[in-house]
This record gives C-alpha cells, structure tokens and sequence, in this order.
C-alpha cells in the first residue's frame, strides 16, 4: 500500500512548519511596516512643525515692528525649501494675512470647515495642542497649523494692534508634500516585504530538505527495511549512521533482522538435520543399550564364571599335583629314558592343568563381587604405584613412560585396589601392542566434575571391525593359548561398578589412547555405587 503526498509525515511536518514561517514572519511584516509607517510619519510631521516654529520665531521680530516685507520676504523663502506646497498665516478671525501664494491674500476661510471645526468648536479654543492634533492630511500632501499666543510684547506694541485679553492672534498654516516621504515608506515596504518572501522561501527551502534528508529520507530506508524483512530477506541490513533516534532504530532493528536471522537458520538447520538427529540419538540409545547388554551380560557371565571356576578348580589342582608328582617319580628311576614319553605326556597335562588354572583364576577374577570399599584417595598415588608395578615389565619390553599431569592432585572416592588393577591391565595391554619397544603417556587432568586418566601407546591401533567388541569377555586377538580375553572386560566391570566410563577415545595406526574418567564427587549407598 503507497502512502499518498499529502498523508506522508514529511508532508505533514512541512506544512506545519511552514504555517508557522508564514504566521510568523506575517505578523512581523505587519509590525514593521506598520512602524516604518509611523515612524516615517511622525518624523514628516515633526519636520512639518519644525519649519512652522522656525517661521514662528523668525517672523516675530518683523511682526512685532509691523514689517510686512520683512515677514513676507521669510514666508518666500522658506517656501521654497524642498517639500514645502505653501506657507500661509491666518489672523484670528480666518483671514489669510501672508500667504507664499498671493493669490490667496486677504481670502477668508470658513471656521466651520471640517480642518479648522476641530479646534474652533472649543470654547475656549485651546492655545496648546499635540503635533498630531495640529496637522490635516490630503492626497500628496499634509498641513500643519501652528497657533500664534498672545504675549507681553505682542500687546504692548507701538502698534497696539491686539489686546492683552487675546489668547491667540492667528495660525501659521504649512503645507507640505508628503510624496518623498510616501516614495521612501513604499520604497522600505517593497524592500522589506521582498526580504520576507526571500527569507519565507529560504526557509520553505531549508525546512525541505532538512526534512528530507534528516526524516524522509531514513524513515524511507526504515520502510524498505520492513519490506525486505517481510519479504523473506533477512540479510538485509539497513545503513544508517547517525547518533540520533533513528539511528537507534536502524541498529535495534539490525539486531533484531540479525537474531531472526539466526533463529530461522537454527530452525532451518534443524528442519534439514532433522533425519540426522533422529538418527544420532538412535544412535546413542543403541549404544546405552548396548551398555546395558554388555552390563547385563557380564552380570550373568560373572554368576556362571563363579560357579564354573569353583567346580573346576578343585580337580585341576588335583591333576597338577598328580602329574607333578608322577613326573617326578618316573625322573627318578634309573630307567626314565623308557618313560621319556610319558614324561612329556605329564608335562603337557601339567601345562595345560595351569593354562586351566589361570583360566579360572581369571574368571574368578571376573566373577568378583565382593562389596567395593570406597575411600577418599589420591588418583596421584594411584597411578605412581600401578607404573611402579610395571616398572619391571617396562624395562625387559623397551618401553618408556611420560607422565603430563595437567592438576597437581584429584582425590577420588573409590576403591583404589580395583581402579590400580584397572590401570594395570591397560598398561599391559599398551606394552603388548608394542613388541618393539616404544614410549607410553600417562596424563591426568579434571574434565567438569571428573578425573580423566588417558593412557596412550604408541602401537599400530585398534582395527575398526574389532573395536566394539574389545570390552567383550573372552574376546582376544592374541594367542589364546596366553590370553583368555578377560583382562578389558575386568576393566569394564571395575570401572562401571565406581560410576565412570573407559573408551577408546582414538585409534590409528600412529596409537591407541585409552580414557578413563571417574566422578570426583562419586555417591555410594552400603558400599555400593550408586
């Protein structure tokens, strides 16, 4: 929808200002205009007076000696001054005694007359009055009456022409011409005037395109904005510097197109990865089934180990013995070379009655359920006296150990016997993936609430097809002859029993890094994990 000119805020905003321009300077024009007026005006008729006094005062010399010529030679020369039309001077009864116009002489003019009524209709006639009062205005042209005051000399003159009871002898009359005046009050006006539409358009002009550029035109970016975001584009950005309140505006609303922006991507990526994390949590859940299965399963295989292991190892000691013994009697005889035979038969049977044994010794071992004794121990302690264990089996095998302890210590709640035959079972499995000798890394460090151990070999890795199933009990890749494949399962066990986890966290054919973490703040109920 297009906002038509005159509903624009712009419009609105210029109009109201413009109002205000032309009330403004109109009441000042008409103030002005009036006062050049006035002013004018008043200096006109000041000037007019002025000339009737100096009249006044030059002629009474010559009035109070009777001297007509030298009154009249004063009139003709003051009347031609500039602007003065004709000077004349009335007597008391209206009779025009001096007049710069001698056609004029002697006439009488008529006391009810609207120019002379204003002072005659008085009884008394006033002697004094305003300027203003004093002058009449024509067209072109304004007269000026000054009145003439009896005083001591006028009475007491040799030609005692007037009493002393009079107050007023006569009137000098001034004619002048107000066209210069007129001229100069027009001519002030025109100029004036123009300067106030000059003035009025400069600012018409000014309010424009202040309007324009400091509203018009960011409101106009604003709503492209608004547009933009409603048509979908929520890259758009509005470029706006100002330090004002619409600047303001421009960087909350940039914020605010940058956070949509944001959730739409996130709802976007979501709605495109949806399928992805449907399938990552099934993944995770078959994996926690899957640890649950192999808990379960270990369980179970732990009830029938103890079982099986205490029925078997009662005979195959017995079968080791006996064939100890009797391999030692048949030694013994002078003719033992007859029973070489049956001697190696015996040493087999013996061998294989150990490799039975330390079968059920390890599933013995597995089969472990004994109450676990947490106490509060130092996981520093722990690993130094499993290396110092080893430190045998590293020296004969060419291995090297580097510890990085990233914390001076963590303390634990655990059973340190059970984490130390964890960590042990590790180290030995590390040593073994390294016929040649090569180095191991032990580091310590606190992950959120947790003591993470990571153990790292230097060995060929952990093929990708074997590795989920390493903690599985009797699952070997060695010679099964020396190995029962119960040694990581073992570890398992321990460590889930004390609520932690032990992954592969990488393989490759650079190593193996094994990681351990146990809770710090581990909970226990009678002894057991809870």
């Amino acid at each position: 929808m297009k906002v038509t000119i005159l509903k624009k805020l712009s419009t609105r905003l210029i109009f109201i200002f413009l109002l205000i321009f032309f009330i403004t300077l109109g009441v000042y024009t008409f103030y002005t205009i009036k006062m050049i007026h006035e002013n004018l005006g008043r200096a006109c008729m000041q000037n007019a007076y002025n000339i009737s006094d100096v009249i006044k005062k030059s002629t009474r010399y010559g009035m109070l000696l009777n001297s007509r010529e030298h009154v009249e030679q004063i009139i003709n020369t003051i009347a031609t001054e500039k602007g003065v039309i004709k000077i004349r001077i009335f007597n008391k009864n209206g009779m025009i005694a001096y007049s710069s116009d001698l056609t004029e002489l002697r006439t009488t003019v008529d006391l009810e007359h609207t120019a002379c009524n204003s002072c005659h209709s008085l009884k008394p006639i006033p002697t004094t009055l305003p300027v203003k009062d004093l002058i009449n205005k024509f067209d072109g042209s304004l007269v000026l009456v000054n009145p003439i005051i009896n005083e001591e000399a006028c009475y007491t003159a040799d030609c005692h022409a007037h009493k002393s009871t009079d107050k007023l002898l006569g009137i000098i009359s001034v004619q002048m011409s107000t066209e210069t005046v007129d001229s100069i009050i027009s001519q002030s006006t025109n100029i004036f005037v123009t300067g106030v539409i000059a003035t009025f358009l400069l600012l018409v002009i000014a309010t424009v395109i202040t309007i324009r550029y400091s509203i018009n035109k960011p409101l106009r970016k604003v709503f492209e904005g608004i547009k933009e975001i409603g048509k979908g584009n929520l890259d758009y950005r509005i470029e706006l510097k100002r330090n004002d309140e619409l600047g303001l505006m421009a960087k909350e609303f940039n914020s605010m197109t940058a956070k949509l922006k944001s959730a739409y991507d996130e709802i976007k990526d979501w709605n495109e990865n949806l399928n992805k994390k449907v399938e990552q949590k099934n993944q995770e859940l078959k994996n926690i089934y899957e640890q649950i299965v192999q808990v379960e399963k270990l369980a179970s295989l732990g009830k029938l180990s103890a079982t099986v292991a205490h029925e078997l190892n009662n005979p195959l000691e017995g079968i080791l013995t006996y064939s100890k013994l009797v391999t030692k009697k048949l030694e013994k005889l002078d003719d033992k070379e007859k029973y070489d035979d049956i001697i190696k038969i015996l040493e087999l049977i013996a061998d294989e009655s150990s490799r039975c044994g330390r079968i059920v010794k390890d599933l013995l071992q597995f089969s472990h359920q004994d109450e676990i004794q947490f106490i509060h121990s130092s996981v520093n302690d722990i690993i130094n006296r499993a290396l110092k264990l080893m430190s045998h089996h590293f020296q004969i095998n060419n291995v090297t150990i580097k510890t990085d302890f990233k914390v001076d210590d963590i303390y634990v709640e655990c059973d340190a016997q059970r984490i130390e035959q964890a960590l042990i079972a590790i180290l030995v499995n590390a040593v073994e993936a390294m016929p040649d000798g090569g180095t191991i890394t032990i580091s310590l460090s606190q992950e959120m609430d947790n003591a993470v151990i990571r153990v790292s070999d230097e060995g060929k890795g952990i093929p990708a097809e074997i590795l989920p199933h390493i903690f599985e009990p009797f699952f070997t890749t060695k010679d099964k002859v020396k190995d029962t494949g119960l040694g990581l399962a073992v570890v398992y066990g321990i460590i889930q029993q004390h609520g932690g986890k032990v992954f592969v966290e990488q393989t490759s054919i650079k190593g193996t890094t094994f990681k351990i973490s146990l809770p710090i703040n581990h909970k226990k109920q009678n002894g057991k994990e809870t």
